[in-house]
């Protein structure tokens, strides 16, 4: 699997999560017996992973959505930028540039033209905060 199809398939079993209050093990056994999503060890580690962190990013996002509260923000948005956002941070292997592109790919894949701007938005404006912190660092 490349990259792009592990974050495809995480971000549909986020999405899915957010809609139900299914246990994730259960979304991946009903995933792996559709056989329409992809479960392996990685796409585990990148929906376990954001999953953990989901109240922590979720703090930085409000920070960053000026517009909307987290509550408001779509569930495709919000779980392209949970993705997004654990990447950047927890990911030593995607750099943040790429969190975003991706993000913004998969917005360009399932939301509306609007939601790409939002995403690109905050996310833009968290990495910009977070150069900045790592320029005056250094």
């Amino acid at each position: 699997m490349t990259r792009r199809e592990i974050r495809d398939s995480a971000f549909k079993l986020i999405f899915e999560k957010l809609l139900r209050d299914d246990d994730i093990y259960e979304l991946y056994a009903i995933a792996e017996e559709i056989d329409e999503i992809t479960v392996n060890d990685e796409v585990k580690k990148l929906v376990e992973g954001t999953l953990e962190h989901a109240e922590e990013i979720d703090a930085i996002i409000s920070g960053y959505s000026k517009s909307r509260a987290v509550s408001r923000i779509s569930k495709l948005n919000l779980a392209i930028l949970r993705i997004a956002m654990f990447e950047a941070l927890y990911d030593e292997n995607t750099p943040m540039n790429a969190a975003i592109s991706e993000a913004v790919a998969l917005a360009g894949t399932y939301t509306y033209k609007e939601d790409i701007a939002f995403i690109n938005g905050v996310l833009g404006a968290f990495s910009r905060d977070r150069q900045s912190e790592e320029d005056s660092d250094a």
